[in-house]
């Protein structure tokens, strides 16, 4: 952890414990270069107005840290810390941190159904796109709402892959979304994520749940061509291209075939790409 950071509950930063949660996207440098585009402002707006300075924030599954060091910026001087389980996208989010001189920001690995701090230890605990990964999402969240404190905040927002629309619409993007569901699910995980977020929440004992949904839009040239070339390149490149292959879900020349449609979209003049999100602002 970032020695300038601010005082923290007391916590051993033992490595974080290992459960049956496979990630679906991994950390190739296509999902990475997806994440590093996300920020409060894009991916957080719904959380923003609740921020205010002088707050501790803990943002769970912080991934490459852009929001995180959003966040520090909208509390300082309050602590922000970032928890991850994989330890090189902890140091790549430090570095971050480092060359932004963020003081009040700091990241470390941990485990989500086993935060390592004492109860009612945050005023605000963020999870952006990690319900929908996860065996148990509702133990995460009750583990969640453990550390916040009293009439504090558990934000969470999580995309609806099945609500997702697209348009021109080729086949070989249909039979992308089936695999990416297939996949996912075998993983045990839940990509319709969004849609059962005020669900989850009131099965973890939240009585106090305000839901929001927002969407992500590429419409223009640039959006296109980003969309189309992170996907391009991750249906043949990332975790999810080799966990479809080992599965027995797909091909390589299957995936091959996925990842031309999607850099054809790109190119194309009037394409449509809309990506829904379930949020929920919930009172521990």
């Amino acid at each position: 952890m970032n020695e300038q950071s601010s005082t923290w509950p007391q916590s051993s930063h033992g490595q974080p414990e290992e459960r049956g949660d496979v990630y679906t996207h991994g950390h190739h440098e296509s999902v990475l270069r997806s994440h590093a585009s996300r920020t409060a402002a894009n991916s957080a707006a719904y959380l923003v107005p609740h921020l205010t300075h002088g707050l501790s924030v803990l943002d769970v599954g912080s991934g490459p840290g852009t929001i995180t060091a959003d966040f520090a910026r909208l509390v300082a001087p309050g602590p922000v810390l970032g928890l991850d389980r994989a330890p090189e996208v902890v140091a790549a989010a430090e570095s971050l941190a480092a060359e932004q001189h963020l003081s009040n920001l700091s990241f470390d690995t941990g485990d989500i159904y086993s935060l390592d701090f004492p109860d009612d230890s945050f005023d605000v605990v963020h999870a952006h796109q990690v319900l929908q990964h996860l065996t148990d999402p509702v133990a995460a969240l009750k583990e969640m709402r453990r550390v916040a404190k009293p009439g504090g905040i558990v934000a969470v927002r999580d995309a609806d892959f099945h609500g997702m629309s697209w348009y021109p619409q080729p086949p070989e993007m249909d039979q992308w979304m089936e695999l990416y569901q297939k996949v996912a699910r075998h993983n045990q995980a839940e990509p319709d994520a969004g849609r059962r977020l005020l669900h989850w929440a009131k099965e973890a004992g939240f009585a106090d749940v305000t839901a929001s949904s927002a969407n992500w839009l590429y419409a223009s040239d640039e959006q296109r061509a980003w969309l189309a070339g992170v996907w391009a390149d991750r249906v043949t490149g990332s975790a999810f291209a080799e966990q479809a292959v080992a599965y027995g879900f797909a091909d390589a020349a299957t995936l091959a075939r996925i990842s031309a449609a999607w850099r054809s979209w790109g190119e194309t003049e009037d394409g449509w790409f809309l990506m829904p999100n379930g949020e929920i602002i919930a009172r521990a």
